[in-house]
């Protein structure tokens, strides 16, 4: 059985690993429930359900 790894302390990221955060709120705006993202040639959909909570489908 594979252990996932455990997460890695923000101080040991280097400035080129560093994340970036964008708030949902930034996305869902204006009413808006879903948003594309598009990753390489693919088309993904990140919808926001009535319970608030996030999914991405192809």
């Amino acid at each position: 059985m594979n252990t996932p790894n455990p997460p890695i302390p923000s101080a040991a990221l280097t400035d080129s690993q560093a994340l970036s955060r964008l708030d949902t709120r930034q996305l869902f705006q204006n009413g808006r429930r879903q948003v594309e993202i598009i990753h390489g040639n693919v088309r993904y959909s990140l919808r926001l359900t009535r319970e608030n909570k996030l999914i991405l489908t192809k």
